[in-house]
Parts: C-alpha cells; structure tokens; sequence
C-alpha cells in the first residue's frame, strides 16, 4: 500500500486528511473520535477570548435534490474557557500522540495578546498553529478575523509577532474575501509563515424566507451575514491554492479547505500544490467516519497509479495551470454526437441554438429515423452539449489534428507588435 503520511513544515500526521477548525473540533471528546475514526489530524476550533454564540446559527443549500450542496454558518469561536480547552488538548495530545494537534488562534491585533496566548497553547503540547485570518462574521465587527485577513501588512505584522515567540510551526489561514488572495498568502511568507492555509468561509446570506420575510438562518427575526462553506465552494478554493502554489514568492507549503468531500476531491487539491487537506462540511453531513473511505480511496487511486506516497502527486497539476495569455489559440476541439446511445432529449440541440454557436442540426433519416450532427467546421469546443446532456458516453468531445502551430495571445501580441516595428521602421 502506499504511504499517506505527510509533513507539512515540520507537522507530520498518518494521513493527509485533517479536520479543519470548526464545529466538529470543539471538544476533545470530538477530537478524541475523529482520531478512533482515522482521521490524521485535527485543527481545533479557534481559540481566543471565549464569546457567546447565538440561536440559531446553521442553514444549508440544497441544489437538483443535493442535500448541502452548500452550508451557511454564523458560530464564532470557542465560547468555552480558554483553560478548558488546553487541558483537553494536553490530554488529547497525549492519548494520540501520533495524530496532529494544531490550535487554531484569534486574538485583538496587540503584540502582547498574541505573545500571550501562543506560549500557553503550546505548552499544552500542539504540533503547530494556526493563525485565523478569516472568519468573515462576528469577530471581524471586532477588528478580528476576516478584518485583520484582508489587509496585507496586518496579516505580515501579526504574523511576526506570532513567530517571535512561537516554537512550533505557524500556519496562516487566509480569507477569499479579498480581491487577490496571493497579496495576504505573500504577507504572511513575509512575516515568517511556514505555511498557509486556504480557503475560510466566504460572506453570504444562505436565504430568505420568502413567507415570513425573515433571513436563513434568523436570530429572532434579525439575520447576519455568514460564512459560506461545502461543495459549492470547491472552484473558488481550488483556484486560490493554485494560484498560490504556483506564485514564485509564496514557496511554503499549503493546507487546503474548502467543499472536499471525498478522496477524489483531496487528489484534486493535493495535484493543486496542497500537502494536507482540511474537511468540515461533509463530516458535519455525514459523520467523522467518512474518512474510511478516503483512506481507503486514495490508498487504492496511488496503488492503481504504482505511486509509492501521497507526497509524489503533490503540485503536479500546478505546471498546468497558467494565465489566459498563455493558452494555445490554435488549439481545437468539436464535439462528436453518438446516435447510438443518445436519447433525444434535444437538451444539447436547445442549449446550443439558444445559448452557444447554433452547430447541432436536427435530421431525420429516410425510414424516419431522428438524430443529432454537429457542423464540426462551426463548433467551437465549448464544452455546453456535453455538460447539459444526461446521457454519459452520448456526446464526445474530440481532439483535432493541429494545422495549425501552438500560438498564445501573448506570442500574438509580440509578433503583431514586431511587425508593427518593422512596418515604422521601413516607413521612416
């Protein structure tokens, strides 16, 4: 079997797959189970001043008969003493001494607040910090949080401060309610960061009761924003540990969160540069023991691939990944309709006369038999008729010979501008 252990500077867990800080990390009782369950590691719920919490505080997206395809909270940090918390983790550590601790941390941007509690947490004995940037609601109204995330030289000073002190290895978690997630991931690498961690909750509103006008969720007819987690978050978190991981100044290792549910959305991540990943919303659907599965998923996906450790995929997607400038023009493919398998449904004929480039036709045969054709000299490859039709294996999508070379925007750009030179030059 291939070996999932990872080490994320200097943390090192059985497997890749952590809980992130969240409502399944409150306790460690929680923790304690998570760990019997397979679970590698665990960051636990953030830890600061404790605050009071508000009834209710969950709501969920459902989509096409997918229950939480996206989750809403509005829970804060730990609203349990800060004492309590650090026994637990102490025993916790001591129990599973081979599983990975890290304490999740927010206090008021002061020097000695984070000094502070830095040296008692780890004298509890956690493997590593990480510093909370991001929570988006409650504690950002507080200068905390999402408020101290989105601006670079916060993120870069406190930062600092932490690792003045700290003697385990310090984890940046950075919001995505930002404009360029990799101005922060550059700040904290410049205040000493030895990783970072992406992506926290994004702002939201799950809804609108449109009988009682109330907000989902409500606090007695008051609603608040919150933050957005799940599936649906998946592309956006995706794109900014990319974005990251392929960024010549941001060379630490990244932890990534956000909608991985399973162990093929973990291989994702891990292809995107992340070296551990970190799941809430599914263990908060379907219980911690859906990490059987993913070990077990990923333990056969690199058997299967004859890869000896989960290490050897990390960033291997991130090469392919480039601005738009940097894609070939010439580069063609059409989709190809196959009559045998297709159902009629007429969902990509629709989709493509109303919506794309109008290159299904409909025909219908001499003994009466309908089909679909695509022109391939007018289809573009925009992918739309595969993806609406519900049929697997009813619409390929295929390749073309080149007849062209490889040519970028950009190289375009060069040489129109060459030539523009060239013609100034012979005018002059």
């Amino acid at each position: 079997m291939a070996d999932l252990r990872t080490n994320i500077a200097g943390i090192e867990s059985p497997n890749p797959f952590w809980l992130a800080s969240a409502p399944p990390t409150n306790s460690g009782y929680q923790v304690q189970r998570a760990f019997e369950a397979g679970w590698g590691g665990a960051v636990w719920k953030t830890l600061g001043d404790p605050i009071l919490n508000v009834s209710s505080r969950f709501a969920a997206v459902s989509f096409n008969g997918q229950k939480v395809a996206g989750f809403n909270n509005i829970e804060l940090i730990t609203d349990r003493p800060l004492e309590v918390n650090l026994k637990e983790i102490y025993e916790t550590k001591k129990k599973f001494p081979n599983h990975a601790i890290i304490a999740s941390l927010m206090v008021e941007p002061k020097q000695e607040k984070w000094h502070e509690i830095v040296k008692r947490v780890e004298e509890a004995g956690v493997d590593g910090l990480e510093l909370n940037f991001g929570c988006p609601h409650g504690m950002a109204e507080r200068g905390m949080g999402a408020a101290s995330g989105q601006v670079p030289s916060l993120v870069e000073q406190q930062t600092y401060w932490v690792k003045e002190v700290a003697k385990t290895p310090v984890i940046v978690k950075l919001t995505p309610n930002i404009t360029d997630i990799t101005a922060t991931a550059e700040a904290a690498v410049n205040g000493g960061a030895d990783a970072i961690s992406m992506i926290n909750t994004i702002n939201s509103l799950a809804g609108v009761d449109i009988d009682t006008w109330n907000t989902i969720p409500h606090v007695g007819g008051k609603g608040a924003h919150g933050g957005y987690c799940g599936p649906a978050v998946k592309p956006i978190a995706l794109n900014m540990v990319g974005e990251c991981a392929r960024h010549s100044h941001i060379n630490v290792p990244i932890s990534g969160i956000g909608g991985i549910s399973n162990w093929q959305d973990a291989v994702e991540f891990m292809l995107m540069g992340s070296t551990s990943v970190q799941v809430c919303t599914a263990a908060m659907h379907h219980g911690f023991r859906i990490v059987e599965d993913m070990i077990d998923g990923l333990s056969n996906y690199l058997d299967g691939k004859g890869i000896q450790s989960v290490t050897e995929i990390i960033g291997k997607s991130v090469p392919k990944y480039s601005d738009w400038g940097d894609l070939d023009l010439n580069y063609k493919i059409v989709a190809r309709i196959n009559n045998d398998v297709c159902i009629n449904c007429n969902k990509c004929h629709i989709a493509c006369e109303d919506t794309s480039h109008q290159c299904i036709d409909m025909y219908t045969e001499a003994d009466g038999t309908k089909g679909l054709r695509v022109r391939e000299e007018d289809c573009v490859g925009c992918n739309l008729c595969s993806i609406v039709c519900p049929e697997d294996g009813a619409i390929d999508m295929v390749e073309m010979t080149h007849e062209l070379p490889p040519m970028t925007w950009n190289e375009r750009q060069a040489a129109l501008g060459k030539v523009a030179c060239e013609v100034d030059i012979a005018a002059k």
